[in-house]
């Protein structure tokens, strides 16, 4: 057997074709990977402007000390530019967004002024107050998004800052699913005696489309030889990653290892971690292989730890693996030396540090466990049992 990091590095090292590009107008470019660096054409604001509605100055008539009253000679709202210039004895009544009029500097709050008919009376404040300033978010020429960036909200709010109506990304890498097994049947269809219903191609799926994959769903393949490698080697024609689930393992009808010596290859198929040991891991034609335990939780585990970086390397993002950190034990936890183990968390922030604590009982098919937790709880290989209140590392769910 080989160590989780070890497994991760030997993909990772095999995963070199990254998508090209393709362009997409803004509205649906959430989630896509940028394929190129975008630099600011404009400065962001395009001028100074006010931060607040209020009145504007210049701020040589402010007094220092005491009062002064000012003529109010216009109101500017939001999109209006004001001709001319102010004098100094006169202020603009302005709206949040206006630009800044010519010979004005420093901008009142309007609740702190006092005001009668065209005439304004003003105190000390500070030069500048209440003023965004030209490129203050943004300077043109700037590169304000890199290349590889995973696109959020904000990130498209930026690049709509820049009048950009569309961007270059990375086309989604196509990944096939594949279940595999007679004791599998199709939800919605007729459950025979002795099958379960196939919960982990779905699973997998969400867990394609959450990284960014786009699916090629091919179905349940039962246990036949001959049947099982046509229809990898049909999936492996359209995809950049087959995923298959079952089939791994040591037993007379997992055929999956089988399938891959004859139509591909095995880089490995072990990896000292709980659970999750089963794994095979290679390529058919042209397409990286995974071959995913059957039972389900150990499925979604393998999946993060082994296809998520592959697929995000492919789909051209700049980091591939989620953060983690330290989180205080609320129960003593079990573990053997020698092998990483994930288990499912709850973790929780008490008022001074994080604390996790266990789903309940840990078992590689107890499905529920995923939805309840929010986090693994990664233990390493050369600890053993852990006491209640030891620090271990903890990986939150979500956090892409």
């Amino acid at each position: 057997m080989i160590s989780v990091q070890e497994g991760q590095a030997r993909i990772l090292a095999q995963v070199t074709s990254v998508a090209p590009p393709q362009i997409v107008p803004l509205p649906e470019a959430l989630g896509r990977v940028l394929a190129e660096d975008v630099r600011a054409g404009i400065d962001v604001p395009p001028t100074d402007n006010s931060a607040v509605d209020g009145y504007a100055v210049l701020h040589a008539e402010v007094p220092a000390g005491g009062s002064r009253e000012l003529r109010v000679v216009a109101d500017l709202p939001a999109g209006a530019v004001l001709d001319g210039a102010i004098a100094p004895d006169e202020a603009v009544r302005i709206m949040t967004g206006a630009p800044m009029p010519a010979g004005a500097d420093t901008v009142y709050l309007q609740e702190v002024v006092e005001r009668e008919s065209h005439r304004i009376r003003v105190g000390p404040i500070p030069r500048g107050a209440n003023v965004r300033y030209r490129g203050e978010d943004v300077r043109a020429g700037e590169i304000v998004l890199g290349a590889g960036t995973v696109l959020r909200p904000q990130e498209l709010g930026v690049a709509a800052s820049l009048g950009l109506p569309q961007l270059a990304v990375r086309q989604r890498p196509r990944v096939a699913i594949v279940s595999t097994g007679d004791e599998v049947a199709e939800p919605g269809s007729p459950r025979k005696p002795g099958q379960i219903y196939d919960s982990n191609r779905f699973s997998l799926r969400g867990s394609v489309e959450a990284a960014g994959g786009r699916v090629i769903d091919h179905g349940v393949v039962p246990d036949l030889f001959d049947e099982l490698q046509a229809r990898l080697l049909e999936a492996a024609h359209g995809a950049d990653i087959v995923l298959t689930s079952g089939g791994v393992s040591v037993g007379d009808h997992d055929l999956v290892k089988a399938v891959l010596q004859e139509a591909g290859g095995i880089d490995f198929w072990q990896v000292a971690m709980q659970p999750g040991r089963p794994l095979a891991v290679g390529r058919i034609g042209t397409a990286q292989f995974f071959g995913l335990p059957g039972n389900p939780v150990a499925s979604m585990l393998t999946f993060a730890l082994f296809v998520r970086p592959a697929l995000w390397k492919l789909a051209g993002r700049r980091d591939l693996f989620p953060p983690r950190f330290h989180a205080v034990t609320a129960e003593p936890l079990r573990k053997k030396a020698g092998r990483r183990e994930f288990k499912r968390g709850i973790l929780t922030y008490t008022g001074e540090a994080w604390e996790v604590r266990t789903t309940g009982p840990q078992g590689s098919g107890i499905l529920t466990s995923m939805a309840q937790a929010n986090c693994f709880i990664v233990i390493e290989e050369e600890r053993g049992d852990v006491a209640r209140g030891e620090r271990v590392l903890v990986e939150p769910f979500g956090l892409i």
